[in-house]
Parts: structure tokens; C-alpha cells; sequence
């Protein structure tokens, strides 16, 4: 079906062709920009029926849809690029036609000038048009990325939206999963050598895992527990722009890096900023977000599919960037790459059998996390008065771990702590206090002597080199709050 010769207007927009283009004119500068600023007559119609689809990186990241029309390209800059599931409303702003000559522009638009910027050719092809009125558009659209009906229309005064009205011409097409949460490892040993082969190691990040949604350009950063830390983190924001129209779910590590190594205590503050300090936090102390596998990717889904798999197609989409990459993996030598992070003064490794799927929110023998030092998350249920430079804050802070009813106590704690923490925490700890113990059992006398009690609310990590028999910490080092986690979730 040929394009329909109906003008496509706006309440008081020029119909010549030549006076729909001044707008265009107006706004570039002819020797200041590579765009085509054709002379004021007409040119020659192309067939009638070509579309194109720019990527423009510009203030912000957006694609401008252009459907020929009566010798010119009318234009809509959507900010999320056209959906991909039916019946998905995106904002499609109407801007300025182009002349034809841009149908075939691609190129970096200068810093100053009207949507300064890169600008690409993101698909081009023809179109079908169904109906072009005043206030709505149909059309089918024939390209080499994008086959389907869409349907651009006025909502109200000069605002535009558009939607799919169809279903992706493949099948097996799933729609991005709005949730999704982490595989977790478990502590283990090396694999036996002669299995060596089945497995693949990555160094092991002294970091909070996050998980990544991306669609339409935009990324939401999830945390283990599913809350949204987007806000944290603004410096990873552009891994959306980096990423463009891909649909993808991501795993990996937020590490805030001293001296080219991970440091727990440096990401603390990042952790713990509001949005606003957030912004500000990111110029001092950057984190890097390290990418290690691949859930979900343009409409299928990767869960089922074997790790090897997985981080081939992960690979394959080269992510790096300022503040992101995707660090490698190591199928086989395992002993080897544990040498390696020792040598480093990483954490350990995280060993991952090659033919395991990943599974969301579960904790599976398939991923073991391999390192000298144990880590463990605790709940704090009290603290002892500080002495010497510590008499305003905290000596010590009493631990548990949750039970189906009060909190078992596995210890205290009171190395580990700076400046910083000594003062941050100790007026969480003052404002929770409550007259009874949390833990299930009586303290040790002279644990219990002095204490103070509080409401068993917050979460810590520490590192330990092992369990008593009796259940207790040996030689605790406190690490850090853990925002990310609730008392509830925890388990030994």
C-alpha cells in the first residue's frame, strides 16, 4: 500500500513544502553543522514510502522516527525508542520536518549547535501507510531492525504518543521481566582437580551485588533485597546510553576501587548517601559496576541457558565504559586463579560450574565462593560503652544471627571501625535502644555487664577466619553496614 497524498498539518503549521522546512533552516547553522540544509525549492520526491530511524545522542539519549511524506520527513523524537510489545505507550514528540536528504544522514552534530551530538542511522526501510490524519498516523513499518504496526497519536494540543498495536513478528518473543532476583553461591573449597574442566572462576569483588534492568536507554539498578538504588549510583547512569535500545537484565558487583583494588570500607559511604549526597559522593568516591552475566536480552530470556553460554553472549556485547566492565572468566585453573587473587590481595574466587542455568533468588552448590577469609552478615542486638578516644561512641557491638524467634548470639565485635563508622553508627544505635536483650539466650556475664540493647534492626558484615564449636565468631573484623539486607533474609 502506497503512501496515502493526504498533508499531514498542525493547527497553524505551513502547508508548502518549501515554508515546512523554514523551521529546519531556522534552527541550523549553514558551515556550523554536517546536516543537509537543502536551497529553498522542492526536491525530488523520493517513493513516497521510506522511514528512518535515528539513535541521537544527544543532551539525552532519544530516537527520531521519520516517515516521508509529500517530499519531506515528518519527525517524532522518542525519548524510550518505539516499543516493542504491543500495546506499551511511549512519549513520541513531534518535532520539525526534515528534508529528504536527511534520510541518509549519520554523523556528530557539534557541541553548541541545535541537538549537538552523535547522530546514527538506527534502521531504515519502508512503510505501509494505513492512515494519516491530523491527529493520528497508522502505519506498518518495513525495516531491517523493526517489522510492525504502529499507531502515532495526539493526546492533547500539541502532544504525541505512539504504541504497537501488534505482536513481534517472532514467536518466541518474551517481554522484559520487570523483577528479578540474584543467584547466590556457597562457600566451598576448590573443585577436585580432575573436575577442573567443568568449571570457570571469576576473581570474587569485595563489593554489594546489583542487578541492572535496561530498556529504551535507561537502566534501574536493583539490590540483592529488590529495592531501587538507581538514585546511589548516578555515575552508572550512562550505561543505559552505552547499552541504547538493548533489553537486558544484568548481574554483577558495585566496588568502589583504593589503589586499582575493591575496598569495602570506601564503598560505605556510597551505600549509605541519600540521592543528593549521592551526587556529590560520585565525583570523591566513583564505583565501578562489574558486569559477570546475562539473564534476559531483546526479548529472550538466558536464565535456562548454561553458563558457558551466557557468558559468551554477555561477551559479545563488549560493555565497557568509565565506570563499568565486564571482568573475565576463567574456565579451568582453578588453583591457578586462586593464586592470582591471593597475589593481588583480592577477596577469593567465585567458582561457577559451566553447564549450571542460573537460578533467580536461589542459593545453588553450582556457584562457590572460595576465600581465606569467611565472611558472614550479622544483626547488631547491642553494644558496649567505648573507652579512651572511643568514650562517645561504642567499644563493641553484640551480634546475631536471626532464628525463627529472638536472635542467636554468635559474638562481638570491635575492630574494624574508622572514624567515620565509629560516628555514623553510634547515633543509629542510641536511637533504637530498648530495655531488654533481643538474643535468645543469656550473654556471657561479662558480655551482658554494661550493655546496652537495641531493636534488631540493622545488618552488618564482618569477616572471621572461623565458627567455635559453641557457635561463636573467632577473631571477628567488622566490614560494614549492609543496607541491602534486612534481618529477616538472613540465614547462617
Amino acid at each position: 500500500m502506497f503512501a496515502q497524498r493526504v498533508r499531514f498539518t498542525l493547527p497553524g503549521y505551513p502547508t508548502s513544502m518549501v515554508s515546512r522546512l523554514d523551521r529546519y533552516r531556522d534552527k541550523r547553522r549553514e558551515g556550523h553543522t554536517p546536516e543537509p540544509l537543502p536551497e529553498d525549492t522542492p526536491v525530488t520526491e523520493g517513493d513516497g514510502n521510506t522511514f528512518v530511524v535515528h539513535e541521537h545522542h544527544a543532551r539525552s539519549l532519544h530516537w527520531d522516527v521519520r516517515l516521508e511524506h509529500d517530499g519531506i520527513l515528518v519527525s517524532f523524537a522518542i525519548p524510550k525508542g518505539l516499543p516493542t510489545e504491543p500495546g506499551t505507550v511511549r512519549l513520541a514528540v513531534h518535532t520539525e520536518d526534515h528534508p529528504l536528504e536527511y534520510s541518509t544522514f549519520s554523523g556528530e552534530i557539534p557541541k553548541g549547535e541545535y541537538g549537538g551530538g552523535h547522530m546514527s542511522i538506527w534502521d531504515r526501510g519502508t512503510y505501509e501507510t494505513l492512515k494519516w490524519g491530523d491527529d493520528k498516523v497508522s502505519v506498518v513499518l518495513h525495516g531491517e531492525r523493526m517489522h510492525g504496526k504502529y499507531v502515532f497519536f495526539r493526546t492533547r494540543g500539541s502532544d504525541w504518543s505512539v504504541v504497537r498495536s501488534d505482536p513481534p513478528e517472532d514467536p518466541e518473543w518474551t517481554p522484559l521481566p520487570s523483577v528479578l532476583a540474584p543467584m547466590l553461591a556457597v562457600t566451598g573449597t576448590l573443585p577436585d582437580p580432575a573436575e577442573d574442566a567443568d568449571w570457570s572462576y571469576e576473581f570474587k569483588w569485595d563489593g554489594v551485588r546489583a542487578l541492572v534492568r535496561a530498556e529504551g536507554g535507561r537502566i534501574t539498578l536493583f539490590s540483592r533485597r529488590g529495592d531501587d538504588i538507581t538514585g546511589i549510583y548516578p555515575e552508572l547512569r550512562a550505561l543505559g546510553e552505552q547499552l541504547g535500545s538493548m533489553q537486558a537484565w544484568l548481574d554483577g558487583e558495585i566496588v568502589a576501587l583504593r589503589g586499582g583494588k575493591p575496598s569495602f570500607a570506601a564503598l560505605q559511604s556510597r551505600m549509605n548517601a541519600s540521592a543528593q549526597k549521592a551526587r556529590r559522593l560520585s565525583q570523591r568516591t566513583p564505583v565501578t559496576y562489574l558486569v559477570f552475566d546475562l539473564l534476559h536480552l531483546d526479548g529472550h530470556p538466558c536464565v535456562d541457558l548454561p553458563y558457558r553460554q551466557r557468558r559468551q553472549l554477555l561477551e559479545r556485547l563488549d560493555i565497557e565504559g568509565e565506570h563499568w566492565r565486564t571482568p573475565p572468566g576463567f574456565p579451568g585453573d582453578g588453583r591457578v586463579v586462586a593464586e592470582a587473587a591471593a597475589e593481588q590481595g583480592l577477596e577469593g574466587v567465585v567458582a561457577k560450574r559451566l553447564d549450571s542455568v542460573y537460578l533467580p533468588g536461589e542459593r545453588s552448590a553450582d556457584w562457590l565462593k572460595i576465600t581465606e577469609l569467611l565472611t558472614t552478615e550479622v544483626v547488631i542486638g547491642g553494644w558496649r560503652q567505648g573507652r579512651g578516644r572511643r568514650s562517645d561512641t561504642f567499644g563493641s557491638l553484640l551480634l546475631g544471627v536471626p532464628t525463627e524467634g529472638p536472635l542467636q548470639y554468635v559474638g562481638q565485635v570491635g575492630t574494624g571501625f574508622d572514624e567515620n563508622a565509629l560516628h555514623t553508627l553510634a547515633p543509629k544505635l542510641r536511637r533504637m535502644e530498648r530495655r531488654t536483650s533481643p538474643f535468645a539466650e543469656a550473654l556471657p556475664k561479662d558480655r551482658a555487664v554494661g550493655a546496652h540493647w537495641v531493636s534488631p534492626r540493622l545488618v552488618g558484615e564482618v569477616a572471621f577466619k572461623a565458627w567455635t564449636d559453641d557457635g561463636r565468631l573467632r577473631a571477628p573484623t567488622w566490614r560494614g553496614l549492609r543496607p541491602d539486607r534486612v534481618p529477616g533474609e538472613l540465614t547462617r
